[in-house]
């Protein structure tokens, strides 16, 4: 039995989302469930894999029992229930309940160094992410006040009627995939829903149901990554190998790194291959 309440539980899933069919994580770590890869140590996500509802729960509970609860409990002794549920939602995001800087502030009931220490927990890959920001916030709320918020079904899936900067974030990203016509308006509309869903259908591994979880968003990440990192790499292959050298021979340097090059792109096209698969089929579809 989770020492995670309840409550606690339910608002982690909202964070996290539940993914009952394995789907590749941003880094292209097989994942399922409530954001499990195989480093759990409950699970070996595979292509294909689904599970129930029930065993996603299981599996959930089992990951916080083994790994990431014990951790909490070390680091905050004699944290209240709405405490103890804050620094698990904390560390199942980011691993760091050890070494983050907010938890001394807790132990020294600094009200303001807390929150703006978890506040500092808002960036992934060296940039500040807006969901990750207003996360820190609700895990403050909920360490400091007990405060939870409970009017959404889950933080981390878009679907048709929402609107906002998450939403517009989206459609431009779907606009630089191809398969949005619309501008960017932040509201999620039957064109926003229709292009979610001519994304997902070219993508087997994703359910074919016009909102953007977990599953959905990543895979448009990578997509948006595919696309950028190959162009950006071909367009670097022009450049040096547009050098050429007097009495109409390729300098050396220029064949060595046009080699280097190509040998990038075949690396990036081998690492992205679903979604280059995916790209091409979209652009037939349009």
């Amino acid at each position: 039995m989770t020492r995670t309440s309840p409550a606690g539980l339910e608002q982690l899933v909202a964070e996290e989302g539940e993914v009952l069919r394995a789907y590749r994580d941003v880094a292209g770590v097989w994942t399922i469930g409530v954001g499990l890869t195989a480093a759990s140590g409950v699970i070996v996500p595979k292509a294909g894999m689904t599970i129930t509802r029930a065993q996603s729960r299981a599996l959930l509970a089992e990951a916080l029992t083994s790994r990431y609860e014990p951790a909490v409990a070390a680091a905050m002794p004699g944290a209240l229930g709405h405490e103890f549920d804050g620094g698990v939602s904390f560390h199942f995001n980011t691993g760091a309940i050890a070494r983050a800087s907010w938890v001394r502030a807790w132990h020294n009931s600094d009200r303001a160094a807390l929150r703006a220490g978890l506040a500092t927990w808002n960036k992934a890959g060296g940039r500040v992410v807006e969901g990750l920001s207003r996360r820190r916030a609700r895990e403050a709320d909920l360490i400091l006040d007990g405060r939870r918020d409970t009017g959404v079904a889950s933080f981390a899936t878009l679907s048709r009627g929402d609107s906002g900067e998450r939403v517009g974030a989206l459609q431009g990203e779907l606009i630089r995939l191809g398969v949005l016509a619309t501008e960017v308006d932040g509201s999620f509309g039957a064109a926003t829903e229709a292009a979610v869903r001519a994304f997902q259908s070219a993508h087997p591994q994703l359910t074919v149901d016009g909102r953007v979880g977990p599953a959905t968003q990543a895979q448009i990440t990578r997509s948006l990554a595919a696309r950028d990192g190959l162009a950006a790499t071909a367009a670097s292959g022009t450049l040096v190998t547009g050098g050429v050298a007097t009495a109409g021979h390729t300098a050396p340097a220029v064949l060595f790194v046009a080699g280097l090059l190509f040998v990038a792109l075949g690396v990036l096209a081998w690492r992205y291959r679903d979604e280059i698969r995916a790209i091409l089929t979209l652009k037939r579809r349009h």
